[in-house]
């Protein structure tokens, strides 16, 4: 863990597919208490060129940036950074709902019993080439009489069963970027799935009960979760993002990508209704050609085109899932590329149900991170991040990554 006086820093790097931004947060350790409130002292942000749809595909590059991220956020945090909790989306993610069951020893439900249980339930069959990334309980069954416990510790009873959400990674996905996190001299105190990550910052806790699904639009995965009575139901990520978007303006237009994501920022909206007809835009040209003016409806229609493909396909993922009735409280649109003017108005027109933009909560400090859907992500990490090392049980159990990292954390204990 970082240390800073008697307060603990704690770091989060989510490594996405345009950009590698690292958090610095502060927190007291609670002593028990709970929610230890998280303020964000320091942020780095710097280009990411060597992902490509979330998983790492230029080792170099890819190292750069997260050094650059690091340094710029210890600059302004004021403080050496040692270990990270880490961020990983991709298409290569899967989920799978398991069962475990598991005798209790001592006819009293002890937390013993949960790991027990929940270790059975990690007892799947899954390719040589990938492992667990998270065990997630659901819900336990006591003795078969008593459904739907959210906690059982302190109950009585002979056998305890537990419905959990497994997610499910590429060894080598994630074994890169640690690979990536070490070359810059840091430990990976965890791996976190982004999606996750983000549900943890900007859901509120009656939109889980209700039912909800999480959207995360970032450049190169969307990236989704569905919440059901308080507890991550479905997990999924498609491998179309804000980058296809720019790759759009820029075919479009004849424009190089840099200027096409400069245009997306400043002009684009994601419904073409909202452009009036006399409005225009300044487009760069390639080469030496002189720029050239267009009307900023056209760039609306393209732009409508490929959201309307996104949102159609997070509809179809819903479906496959079989929790579409469930989520009653509707969408929850986070990431850069659900910024967009339009992006709320166009989802609830095509999905029929309510959408609002997730921003962060549950933290304090830098305005630009706390209001701002880009950092959901890393927020989220800081708020997992203090969990996992003040644990108010039950927590998010890792897989056989997470346990090493926790191994290795017992000892070593970096302190300023």
């Amino acid at each position: 863990m970082n240390r800073k006086g008697d307060k603990s820093l704690i770091v989060g790097l989510d490594i996405g597919t345009s950009k590698v931004v690292a958090l610095v947060g502060e927190y007291t350790p609670n002593d028990g208490r709970p929610g230890a409130p998280i303020e964000v002292i320091g942020i780095g942000s710097h280009e990411s060129r060597g992902l490509k749809r979330g998983v790492v595909v230029d080792i170099e590059s890819t190292v750069q940036s997260i050094q650059r991220a690091i340094e710029e956020a210890e600059l302004m945090a004021g403080c050496e950074i040692r270990s990270v909790y880490a961020s990983i989306s991709g298409s290569h993610i899967q989920c799978r709902n398991s069962q475990g069951i598991a005798p209790i020893r001592d006819g009293e439900v002890t937390y013993g019993d949960l790991d027990r249980v929940l270790e059975a339930a990690k007892a799947v069959a899954i390719p040589a080439d990938q492992k667990i990334l998270h065990a997630i309980p659901r819900d336990y069954v006591l003795d078969d009489s008593q459904e739907g416990i959210r906690n059982p510790v302190g109950m009585t009873g002979v056998r305890l069963e537990v419905h959990a959400h497994l997610v499910v990674c590429a060894q080598s996905a994630a074994a890169n970027i640690g690979k990536c996190v070490q070359r810059c001299g840091l430990q990976v105190d965890d791996l976190v799935l982004g999606v996750l990550a983000s549900s943890t910052a900007v859901l509120t806790s009656d939109e889980r009960e209700l039912g909800v699904v999480l959207v995360d639009i970032g450049a190169g995965t969307t990236d989704i979760a569905v919440f059901v009575q308080g507890a991550i139901a479905h997990s999924a990520s498609l491998p179309i993002a804000g980058d296809k978007v720019t790759e759009d303006i820029a075919h479009m237009l004849r424009t190089p990508t840099p200027e096409a994501e400069q245009i997306k920022v400043r002009y684009a909206c994601a419904l073409a209704q909202m452009a009036t007809a006399e409005e225009s835009i300044q487009v760069p040209s390639v080469g030496d050609r002189p720029p050239r003016r267009m009307p900023r409806a056209s760039l609306a229609q393209a732009v409508q085109a490929r959201y309307e493909e996104i949102f159609e396909m997070i509809q179809a993922e819903l479906r496959r899932s079989g929790f579409e009735q469930h989520v009653r409280a509707g969408m929850v649109l986070t990431g850069g590329a659900a910024k967009m003017e339009g992006v709320v108005e166009l989802a609830e027109e095509m999905l029929q149900m309510p959408v609002r933009v997730g921003i962060p909560q549950h933290v304090t400090g830098l305005g630009e991170v706390v209001g701002n859907p880009v950092h959901a992500t890393g927020v989220g990490l800081l708020l997992m991040g203090s969990q996992i090392e003040n644990p108010r049980r039950p927590t998010i159990s890792a897989g056989r990554a997470g346990s090493f990292f926790n191994r290795l954390k017992s000892w070593y204990r970096g302190e300023f």
